[in-house]
């Protein structure tokens, strides 16, 4: 049986009745997201905030689902900023990120953004300056790439070894002395954001746990007051074993037990998710075009593409899917039954590819495949102009 949900599934017949040609469309469930973002929060333990990352998924309809809920937003770009900024603009902001343009700090200035994460010395000594010409105030935390003995393996790594992404902890006394010589630029705390795609609870615990020791231990050495520590993101999804997720109520029951330890510190903990906040409220459908045998494979031809669902040819995996019958097949067209079969799209590329040799009972000409987990990272990363295809449908269920 499918596990496409009812509203979705009615949601996808409504738009195949709108149009003669086959359907490709993306449908996001906001009701459902609004529930899962209420949980969500709801289970941090006290002294901890969730702010949504916009890169994750930027679509109006999904912020204003997120935003009543969340304790504000994370952008990484200026263009992030002003779409944030001029749809919420009383909703907190931090703006984190790589490669800042001045242009980006002085708006970052006049849109009243809470927090920068600053990412390295040059970046702090234009802020600092930028701040000092206009005599105002500017909250920041460093983002600091820890080195790591053991660092945990993910499918993304974004520290713990050499990246481009923040400072290592050897820049710190030049940027605690950079501060010094100022009034301006005011540090609150640190930033660390070390990997993403991470699905085992424990040894995230793992690594927050060695993120508050560090800080403690700063906060001696350097002789700091430290208020805000935001330990990134990175949560993930696991679309290969999509019933084996990460258990967010038992890391936050874990959380919790570990934040006992530091409740002498007034350190606010502040995450910043996107994927793990979106990513199953969304959904992504083709219509079978054709099906073809080719040697001892077979394959079923969606509409669409990877330049519309990008994200199985990021992630390199087979992006899990559900079937929904057609009721009238072509009754010359192929069907491919109990046998495995690859799904691709439309592309002029042997990349674009959905899932490889996955077995299915019954596929043919006409069928509905719903991808799922598609909210996040999808069709805002995908090559879109690529081919000139049409664009998908897009669908917010209220």
């Amino acid at each position: 049986m499918p596990e496409v949900p009812v509203s979705v599934q009615r949601a996808i017949k409504e738009l195949k009745g709108q149009d003669s040609d086959p359907l490709c469309a993306y449908v996001y469930d906001l009701p459902e997201l609004r529930h899962r973002a209420q949980g969500i929060v709801e289970c941090l333990p006290p002294g901890c905030e969730m702010f949504y990352a916009a890169k994750a998924n930027p679509a109006l309809p999904v912020l204003g689902a997120l935003a009543p809920f969340v304790h504000g937003f994370e952008v990484a770009s200026g263009g992030e900023l002003d779409w944030v900024r001029r749809h919420f603009p009383d909703t907190p902001v931090i703006f984190g990120g790589p490669g800042k343009l001045a242009s980006d700090l002085e708006k970052a200035i006049d849109q009243n953004v809470e927090l920068i994460h600053v990412e390295s010395l040059l970046e702090l000594q234009r802020l600092c300056d930028i701040a000092g010409r206009r005599q105002v105030h500017q909250d920041i935390l460093l983002r600091i790439n820890l080195e790591l003995a053991d660092t945990p393996s993910t499918r993304l790594t974004m520290g713990g070894v050499p990246t481009p992404f923040g400072m290592e902890e050897a820049c710190i006394p030049d940027a605690l002395a950079l501060l010094g010589r100022q009034d301006r630029v005011r540090l609150r705390g640190f930033h660390f954001h070390l990997m993403s795609h991470q699905l085992d609870e424990k040894r995230h615990l793992g690594l927050i746990r060695h993120y508050l020791e560090t800080v403690r231990a700063w906060e001696s050495r350097y002789d700091l007051t430290i208020t805000e520590i935001n330990v990134g993101g990175g949560i993930g999804i696991n679309y290969t074993r999509p019933d084996q997720q990460f258990d967010w109520s038992g890391f936050c029951s874990g959380l919790d037990e570990l934040l006992q330890v530091y409740s002498g510190r007034a350190w606010k903990i502040r995450f910043e998710c996107g994927r793990f906040i979106t990513a199953p409220c969304g959904f992504y459908v083709g219509e079978v075009l054709d099906v073809k045998r080719c040697g001892e494979e077979w394959f079923a031809i969606c509409r669409g593409g990877t330049h519309h669902f990008r994200t199985p040819a990021a992630q390199a995996h087979d992006h899990p899917f559900d079937i929904l019958p057609t009721h009238d097949r072509e009754a010359a067209a192929p069907v491919v039954a109990n046998h495995s079969v690859t799904l691709v799209g439309q592309l002029c590329t042997p990349k674009d590819v959905f899932a490889r040799r996955v077995d299915v009972e019954s596929l043919g000409v006409g069928d509905l495949v719903v991808f799922r987990y598609a909210g996040a990272y999808a069709w805002n990363i995908s090559h879109q102009a690529f081919l000139m295809h049409p664009h998908p449908k897009e669908h917010f269920i209220e």
